[in-house]
């Protein structure tokens, strides 16, 4: 399969790695440039693109960025790309972190659905809720006991089954998690984030989400600081 990646951050450049040791062709992208990739290029044999290239790769585009560059990529970033190639949102929502108030989420909007409106693409939502080294490192047979499983979110049946099959592949069980604005259910702060569930972990976890975002994961007025000092 062709897979482009934009972004080549921590889960970015894992997907990377494990997209190309199962033999896909990938291409990745970053906001510096493909020049600035070269060593992730010769290390795993993706190719190195710009990000409106990735977005015309192929079967599968993956945006792997912080939430709050989404609003800096090209508007017209999908423009002419097939309804039939599937869009993935790995994203979360850092605001007292990273990426300061984004009025939208606030105030309830789901996180991929936001992103969804401003790539004016559907979006399905996966990847988010594993630390890249997890993702790099714990995947594991179809069948071995205490799998660790993730959740996918997402309204379009087909785009969403692709993505499973890709879980999947990559050597985690895969949880269909409802339609993307359901994926409040994964987002930071809920009890499937950052946890290596199993599959009826994962059910678990979703089923005990609360939907009202909790003062760690709002903006305040002095936001954003760092991971380092939150504001």
């Amino acid at each position: 399969m062709k897979i482009g990646i934009i972004g080549a951050g921590n889960i970015g450049s894992a997907l990377t790695q494990r997209l190309r040791a199962l033999g896909h062709e990938v291409f990745v992208a970053n906001s510096r440039g493909p020049e600035t990739l070269a060593g992730l290029a010769a290390e795993t044999g993706a190719k190195a693109v710009t990000a409106r290239e990735a977005a015309r790769a192929g079967e599968v585009v993956v945006v792997t960025i912080p939430q709050g560059k989404i609003r800096d990529l090209p508007k017209d970033l999908f423009a002419g790309v097939p309804e039939s190639v599937v869009v993935v949102d790995t994203g979360n929502y850092y605001p007292r972190q990273r990426d300061g108030r984004i009025d939208e989420i606030e105030t309830g909007t789901t996180e991929s659905r936001w992103v969804a409106r401003q790539l004016g693409r559907d979006v399905v939502k996966a990847f988010n809720n594993i630390y890249a080294k997890h993702l790099e490192e714990f995947g594991k047979p179809a069948g071995t006991p205490g799998r660790i499983a993730l959740p996918v979110a997402g309204d379009d049946a087909r785009a969403k089954a692709v993505v499973l099959h890709l879980v999947d592949e990559l050597g985690f069980d895969a949880v269909d998690a409802g339609t993307l604005d359901e994926s409040w259910r994964q987002q930071p702060g809920t009890p499937v984030y950052a946890q290596d569930f199993d599959a009826e972990g994962v059910r678990r976890a979703l089923a005990q989400a609360k939907k009202e975002r909790t003062a760690e994961w709002r903006a305040t007025p002095k936001s954003p600081g760092t991971f380092a000092s939150p504001a």
